[in-house]
C-alpha cells in the first residue's frame, strides 16, 4: 500500500470518527430534551461519549500513527 493510500485510508477513517461522534452528541441531546424515548441518563452517556469520540480520539490516533508510522 502506498503512502497516500494510506493516508486516503487515515483521513476517510478520522471523518467517520467525528461523524460517529456527532450523531451520539445529537442523539444525546435529544434524549435529554425528552425528544427519544430514553431515560435522561443515556441521553448524558451518549453525549459525553460522542464529545470524547468527537475530539480527542482523533487527536490521540493521529499521535499515534506519528509515533509508530
Amino acid at each position: 500500500m502506498s503512502d497516500e493510500d494510506k493516508a486516503a485510508q487515515r483521513f476517510w477513517l478520522l471523518q467517520i470518527i467525528r461523524l460517529s461522534g456527532a450523531v451520539m452528541v445529537l442523539l444525546g441531546v435529544m434524549a435529554i430534551a425528552g425528544a427519544l424515548p430514553w431515560p435522561q441518563m443515556v441521553g448524558v452517556l451518549l453525549l459525553v461519549g460522542g464529545a470524547v469520540d468527537f475530539f480527542f480520539i482523533p487527536v490521540l490516533l493521529a499521535k499515534h500513527w506519528k509515533q509508530h508510522g
